[in-house]
């Protein structure tokens, strides 16, 4: 099936030879995704919003398409989504935000395997209202310390935000267990699900989630846009963040007043036809669930294969993890076995991964991570070891 999935993408027509072991930082895009972005921008390229002539009723109609696509995948409302530029400015929108709610008395709890753009702007909140950070610790098993979280969740927690999967780790966190331990004491939850959105069912009603971020761009969309779901409640009582056209009711030399949510988070002209294409990415998923189910055999071969090497895993050896797979070979600096492996026509990320502060926990100067998708293919790992064995070579592992 996975073979019958690689003639959609265009890279694999191109460059058969070549293993792409790197969707953890970006996906492939299907043919589909760019004939959608390619039929807007030469058949009905035009703004939207008030157009009254067809190629901007026909643009209306695809951008307001697209997010319902996105609402059928996460299980929302088509009214619930807001579209930013990726998921970092989705987490810095939302900081900004819920930032006027949030005061010296109060503290966000995040976790130590958060990915920078879900650290970085709580931290600059923070310095700007003087509230606490709180970290659930990452365990000797590298999941999270969920004892540790009841006590650090507590009546002054005002933000509960993690990753639904760890980029580094491929840790599938609890979701309902946290979602809950939020809604005890009346905190804000916000999932980061830019490493599941793809690859695991999500349904932000069952997660009872209040804010849900992802990037278009490694759930097979474009890049430069992102998704944030909000609760409705929440994103008609919470003011906008960044201001100019499309965004208001009305407007005075001395005031203004804005639209209905979404549409007054989404100042100014927005990514037409990103929109678009990521709405066909969503189809794709949709369409391909079982292809993407078959990604758990792909994980556990990539997993023992990585181990048969004597490679150290860091991360779940076995179940509850994504695809995202970091390793480490004795001591090698992951640098180097990347650049060996990309000299063979082999794709991995190498480095801290923008966990920077979970490296430093872990000693580590970063890993290896190769990631899959539903293309991925066992011949796709046989290589990765065939790489391997040639970086063992050399360094006499």
């Amino acid at each position: 099936m996975q073979q019958h999935l690689r003639t959609q993408f265009s890279l694999f027509t191109h460059d058969p030879q070549v293993v792409y072991l790197d969707n953890a930082a970006t996906t492939q895009t299907p043919i589909t995704v760019l004939d959608a972005m390619q039929s807007y921008y030469t058949n009905y390229r035009a703004n939207i919003h008030r157009g009254f002539y067809d190629m901007a009723i026909r643009a209306d109609q695809a951008y307001i398409a697209s997010k319902e696509a996105v609402a059928t995948l996460i299980g929302a409302s088509a009214d619930e989504i807001i579209y930013t530029s990726g998921a970092t400015a989705g987490l810095n929108m939302l900081a900004r935000m819920l930032e006027s709610e949030i005061t010296s008395e109060h503290n966000i709890v995040l976790t130590e395997m958060e990915h920078h753009a879900n650290l970085i702007p709580w931290q600059q909140l923070a310095k700007r209202t003087g509230c606490e950070l709180r970290y659930i610790p990452v365990t000797d098993e590298y999941t999270l310390d969920y004892v540790a979280a009841k006590k650090m969740i507590d009546s002054n927690t005002k933000v509960v935000t993690y990753v639904h999967a760890s980029n580094s780790l491929g840790t599938i966190n609890d979701v309902t267990q946290l979602c809950t331990l939020a809604a005890s004491v009346k905190a804000y939850n916000i999932v980061d699900a830019c490493q599941t959105l793809a690859h695991l069912s999500i349904n932000v009603r069952d997660m009872n989630c209040d804010f849900l971020v992802a990037s278009g761009h490694k759930m097979y969309g474009p890049t430069g846009i992102g998704i944030v779901y909000g609760k409705q409640a929440h994103l008609d009582r919470l003011d906008p963040v960044v201001f100019g056209g499309d965004m208001i009711e009305s407007v005075t030399f001395d005031t203004a007043t804005w639209a209905e949510s979404p549409y007054k988070f989404e100042a100014g002209t927005p990514p037409i036809a990103e929109a678009i294409g990521l709405g066909a990415a969503c189809h794709f998923i949709i369409e391909q669930h079982a292809a993407i189910e078959l990604e758990r055999e792909i994980i556990q071969y990539l997993v023992q294969a990585l181990q048969t090497q004597g490679a150290t895993i860091i991360g779940p050896a076995s179940g509850g993890r994504v695809g995202a797979v970091s390793f480490s070979i004795g001591d090698v600096h992951p640098h180097d076995v990347a650049d060996i492996l990309a000299k063979q026509g082999i794709c991995v990320r190498a480095g801290h991964h923008c966990t920077m502060p979970l490296m430093k926990k872990l000693g580590l100067p970063g890993t290896v991570r190769a990631s899959i998708a539903c293309y991925t293919t066992r011949a796709d790992v046989d290589a990765l070891i065939a790489g391997l064995i040639v970086v063992k070579k050399i360094f006499s592992v």
